[in-house]
């Protein structure tokens, strides 16, 4: 999925040539849209999809798949988008306590009838699917989004108090592996988010099989991130209940109606951002980023994300209503920040299902550029890649003769890579701004290797190879220069000894 995300409120038929025209100029194939509980039940029981069959019939006509983000019972953990019958009746729909016993935007998750009124919603929204999308224009659906509370540690309702100081459910204890019977004694500091993200994804979990259960598609849970580096974060800034990185054990354990939980990633520095794509890519949950910023910084992640096997990416916020989320994207959408991401798009559009199928079957790797820029390394077998930033396409650090100026690149947050080990000697690389080395892992025979060809060119829907045109010389002689412009690559190599 070359994803685009649509902004929250671009979910309505007057908007949509401002949507439409953004992902065509993206080269994207997949658009995320929301689609809200008070948009198609604004009065209880009474259902308008008018907007949805809307989208439907546009998407077909331009022949782009949709990823629904269900807005139901939580929207970045608040009750901003359900009707106005549930949030102005909050005996009927309790939120969510503090400490002090004060009720917040968010509602509970330990309320039975806010949860069948929610499920009502979803399954009739997918039962419509059922009858007018026969052909799978929407190909996933996003249940909720960001599901938790920000600012406080758990829900502090009395239903809440009494499961939290009731032993923990046996399917999570024994999954657990540890000894106790409480929160506290399986989770340490953890305790509140692990209870808050179990009930959380039970509550969700409900939903999704209701919707499954009409029409079978694939769902997911999109989450709000702590601090990969930090062993507990302050509530004030996580969301408590989300499937964070640290939760998705007890994700997978509460909610197996959720195909893959998902992260949502707003941080420019690329260490945070590697540890998230290798926290959510595991054998039991596919790879999606299904949002990131839309600023030219997130761009360069895209080759990481595709490197590590990612079935889709979505930068957010993209579409011409001018309307803007920076610090956490870019300042404006203009066209040099969307060709930061289209420029690969691009690229991989004509490739995406021969690229799929290959990374389906092979192991893969993708970096994106550090700051400072430091060389970065991964093995295949008897063989190292290292992916270098900086450079010009000619000459390297030997090269003490001649004085040359910084690469253009320097300081920009530009670089990255995306590779698949097709076989023992053979890789397939795409990438841009970046140097790869190659060199033998095997001690004292690092440099005895070579060529046996560098072939440019590009991959048919079944993955097979289709040459264009050899590099030699210049274009191998200091390694492989992937330039700004996105290339992809069948690099074999040979052994000399």
């Amino acid at each position: 999925m070359l994803g685009a995300q649509a902004n929250n409120s671009s979910n309505d038929a007057s908007v949509l040539p401002q949507v439409w025209d953004t992902v065509e100029r993206l080269h994207a194939n997949t658009l995320e849209m929301p689609v809200s509980w008070e948009q198609v039940e604004p009065v209880e029981g009474r259902f308008d999809f008018t907007f949805l069959d809307t989208l439907l019939a546009q998407a077909r006509t331009r022949n782009i798949r949709l990823v629904l983000l269900w807005f139901g019972t939580w929207k970045n953990g608040g009750a901003g988008y359900v009707p106005e019958w549930v949030r102005t009746n909050l005996k009927r729909f309790p939120r969510k306590l503090d400490d002090t016993g004060q009720p917040l935007s968010a509602l509970s998750p330990f309320s039975r009838v806010t949860l069948e009124a929610d499920r009502t919603a979803f399954t009739a929204m997918m039962r419509h699917l059922a009858a007018r999308d026969a052909q799978n224009t929407v190909i996933m659906v996003q249940v909720e989004n960001e599901a938790g509370a920000f600012g406080i540690p758990r829900d502090r309702s009395p239903a809440a108090d009494k499961l939290f100081d009731a032993p923990v459910p046996a399917q999570l204890a024994a999954r657990t592996k540890r000894s106790g019977k409480t929160w506290r004694d399986l989770f340490g500091p953890l305790a509140e988010p692990a209870f808050m993200s179990w009930y959380t994804a039970r509550y969700i979990d409900e939903i999704a099989a209701a919707g499954k259960a009409v029409k079978s598609l694939p769902m997911y849970c999109n989450a709000a991130l702590s601090d990969p580096f930090a062993a507990v974060s302050n509530p004030k800034w996580i969301s408590s209940g989300s499937p964070d990185w640290n939760m998705i054990d007890i994700w997978k354990a509460a909610a197996p109606h959720i195909d893959l939980v998902a992260p949502d990633i707003y941080t420019r520095d690329w260490r945070r951002v590697d540890a998230y794509l290798a926290a959510y890519s595991r054998p039991d949950n596919a790879l999606f980023v299904p949002e990131i910023g839309n600023a030219a910084d997130y761009a360069r992640f895209f080759w990481a994300a595709l490197g590590r096997g990612a079935i889709g990416y979505a930068p957010f916020g993209m579409d011409a209503t001018g309307y803007v989320n920076y610090p956490l994207g870019a300042k404006a959408l203009d066209p040099a920040t969307i060709d930061a991401f289209s420029s690969k798009y691009a690229v991989m559009a004509p490739m995406a299902r021969g690229w799929a199928r290959l990374a389906a079957t092979h192991d893969g790797w993708g970096v994106a550029k550090d700051f400072p820029p430091a060389d970065q390394s991964h093995d295949f077998g008897d063989w190292r890649v290292t992916a270098q930033f900086d450079r010009w396409f000619i000459g390297d650090e030997s090269w003490t003769f001649v004085k040359t100026d910084p690469s253009p690149t320097v300081g920009q947050p530009v670089g990255g890579v995306a590779m698949l080990h097709i076989s023992d000697n053979e890789f397939i690389v795409i990438g841009s701004d970046v140097r790869i080395r190659f060199a033998r892992t095997a001690t004292g025979r690092a440099d005895r290797w070579q060529y046996l060809s560098v072939e440019e060119g590009k991959l048919d829907d079944s993955g097979k190879w289709i040459a264009k045109r050899m590099w030699h010389g210049d274009q191998t002689d200091y390694g492989i220069n992937l330039p700004s412009v996105p290339v992809m690559l069948r690099v074999r190599l040979g052994r000399l000894n």
